[in-house]
Order: C-alpha cells, then sequence, then structure tokens
C-alpha cells in the first residue's frame, strides 16, 4: 500500500487505485472525471471504514488517516479537489476559469448546503439564525450560478470540465437531500444544468438515478428532561411513638467564666465544587484540541464574524470515537491534537478555554460556545 513513483514507461499500464468508502460525494469526483478523462482508477478491495484507514499502511498515504486517498504511479495523493485534477488532466487555457468554479462551487454552493442539511439530520445543533443565514447565502449563490448559466451551457467553455464534475457533485447533496421544487423553481436556468448534468452517461454511471427531494427535512426533536408524576404521591414516613423531650439538666452558675472562641469564617473557595482536573479521568477519557484550519480565510462575517476557530473536545475513551468520525461532516476541517495533560502549557490553554478566559491567546473572545 506503500506510495512509491515509477517511470513514465509504466505510468500508462499502472491503474489507479482509489481508497473511499462507497456513497462518498468526495470520492465520486473523481469516479465521474475518470470516466470523462479515460483514466483508470479502481475503488479499493475490502476497504473498511474505521478499520483500513487506521493501519500503519494507510497511515504511510496519508498521516491524517482520512479519505478519499489516491494510490497513483506519481505517488499517493490526498484531497478530493486534488485527485480530481490529478485524474482530469483539464485544458491549461481554461485552467483559472476551472479554478474559479471550483472555489465557487465548493465555498459558497457546498459550504450553505451542508450548514443547512447537518443540524437537520441530526449532524450538529440546530439554530434557526444560523439556518436562515445559510439559506439567505445559499440563494444568493444561485442567484449568480442562475445568471451565468442563462447564456452557458456549461459553467467553463462548451463541454464538461472538472468545475461542472465538483458542481453537479456538491448540488446533487442539496437536490436530494433539501432543495426541494419551490427552492429551486426560482433558479431555472440552474435546474436545466443540474439535471442536464446528471443525465450525462457518465454522471449516471457513478450517481445513478437522482431525485429530487419532495420536501425538507423537519428539525430534530429537543429531548426535554422528564418532569415528576404530581399524581404521585410521596409515601408517607412510618409513624414512631412520640417520645418525651429529655429534662433540660440545671447546670451550676460560674461566677466567672471565659468567652469561647469564635468559629473562624470558612473561606469562600472551600465551598467550591472541585476542579476540572480533580474530577478527569485520564485512562477512561481524552481531551482534544481543534483548530480550524483556514481561520486565514475567515472573512465572511455572517458564517464566521471574522473570528479564529478553536475548540475543546472531551471524548471517551483514548482515541475520537469512530461514529464520530463518519457521522460529522466538518471534522476534516480542522487539525486534532490530543491534550497532553503532563505539559503545563496545553494544561493552562485547557483551562483558558474551559474559563472562557479573555484576551484567549492574544486575541479579543468574539464568542463560545458548550456543546454535549
Amino acid at each position: 500500500m506503500k506510495c512509491q513513483r515509477v517511470g513514465p514507461e509504466l505510468q500508462q499500464s499502472v491503474s489507479k487505485v482509489l481508497y473511499d468508502y462507497n456513497n462518498n460525494k468526495n470520492g465520486r469526483k473523481a469516479l465521474i472525471a475518470a470516466e470523462y478523462s479515460g483514466v483508470q482508477v479502481a475503488l479499493a478491495k475490502n476497504f473498511q471504514m474505521g478499520v483500513t484507514n487506521k493501519t500503519t499502511e494507510f497511515l504511510q498515504m496519508n498521516p491524517m488517516g482520512k479519505v478519499p486517498v489516491l494510490e497513483t504511479p506519481d505517488g499517493c495523493i490526498f484531497e478530493s479537489n486534488a485527485i480530481a485534477r490529478y485524474v482530469i488532466k483539464f485544458s491549461r487555457g481554461f485552467q483559472a476559469h476551472i479554478e474559479q468554479w471550483i472555489d465557487f462551487a465548493t465555498l459558497e454552493i457546498d459550504a450553505n448546503i451542508i450548514k443547512w442539511v447537518a443540524p437537520r439530520f441530526g449532524y450538529g445543533p440546530y439554530l434557526a439564525a444560523a439556518e436562515e443565514a445559510a439559506i439567505t447565502a445559499l440563494k444568493r449563490a444561485f442567484g449568480a450560478l442562475n445568471s451565468h448559466l442563462l447564456l452557458n451551457t456549461y459553467l467553463v467553455g462548451h463541454a464538461v470540465t472538472l468545475a461542472d464534475i465538483i458542481m453537479t457533485c456538491n448540488l446533487y447533496v442539496g437536490f436530494s437531500a433539501i432543495l426541494i421544487k419551490s427552492f429551486t423553481s426560482e433558479f431555472p436556468h440552474v435546474e436545466r444544468y443540474f439535471w442536464t448534468m446528471v443525465n450525462q452517461p457518465n454522471f449516471r454511471k457513478v450517481l445513478g438515478e437522482v431525485k429530487q427531494a419532495e420536501s425538507v427535512p423537519p428539525v430534530p426533536s429537543q429531548k426535554k428532561p422528564s418532569q415528576p408524576n404530581e399524581s404521585a404521591k410521596p409515601k408517607e414516613a412510618k409513624k414512631e411513638p412520640k417520645k418525651e423531650p429529655p429534662k433540660p439538666k440545671v447546670e451550676k452558675p460560674v461566677e466567672e467564666e471565659e468567652e469561647a472562641p469564635k468559629p473562624k469564617a470558612k473561606n469562600p473557595l472551600d465551598l467550591l465544587p472541585p476542579s476540572f482536573w480533580d474530577m478527569y479521568d485520564p485512562e477512561g477519557y481524552s481531551l482534544w484540541f481543534c483548530d480550524y484550519k483556514y481561520n486565514d480565510e475567515n472573512t465572511v462575517s455572517f458564517v464566521t464574524l471574522n473570528m479564529k476557530v478553536k475548540g475543546l473536545w472531551l471524548f471517551r475513551g483514548n482515541e475520537i470515537p469512530q461514529f464520530v468520525v463518519k457521522k460529522c461532516y466538518d471534522m476534516e476541517l480542522y487539525d486534532w491534537t490530543k491534550v497532553d495533560i503532563t505539559d503545563e502549557v496545553q494544561k493552562k490553554r485547557v483551562n483558558a478555554m474551559i474559563e472562557d478566559q479573555e484576551p484567549f491567546e492574544g486575541e479579543a473572545l468574539l464568542d463560545a460556545k458548550c456543546f454535549k
């Protein structure tokens, strides 16, 4: 499984192997690109997410242990757009325009669809204001795309390019999950473009038959704490025979007695609960820092408030649980670092995050949230 370069005479005869799980939109980009470019791409046999990608052999291909990864004669490639670019071998004359629409499809279309879809499928907290912002941004992006497609069949030039492949795969998530007819009908040229693309033979070979969502998924119900049953009466305590109060003892008067010393006032800090570190079980739990990979790009005010995104997570066990890795769509956007509790610097950073200290790491704390 370790990637090595081979000579040019062998590159045409050696197939490319894609390591990915089934129905991953990001892996499909490369498969559709391969259909158009004629490059031979084979899916890795017996790949098992959460198992194969944790092996030493796989980590030699991608130290992050994430998919998709393409094994090629030129070495291993990770990150889905880079893989698709390698496979498609597009024309240099249109390269800048293709790159432009790839970024548009990723940052304006895909990002806002995911922000709308994920909470409604339970992959994150539902916030009405955040959803409204995502829908507004998505409509603006659809408006721009609709205007471009008014006079263009494809995004660039007069044939399918990598930009169309990535755009269609991103739209596919929205059309199939949440973009109902009443939403898309406002953008007829986007509709025409999408249905034209998904019905091309090479797209159909990978995506199969595509159907549009008929309804917007409901907001997941918030579990409320169970209320005590008011009708249930508390059990009466057993009656005990009344005892006569003891007669007070008569003490002899003392002529002179020193006043007993008053008890010292308790330190208010002694009344506080034990600290986090007193309760933390390093054998049963683990702490992880997460730092957004693209903080330097956070310039859209309604999405990130122009702030750097950082976080602290507590997981049961010494590794991040696999069901979290599989279900959290945006984990690959962060760098994850396990906290070394023997390092006082890292412990101070944990304390600062728990206490919402401001300033944090030399910068103003614009917002802080706690998720369970």
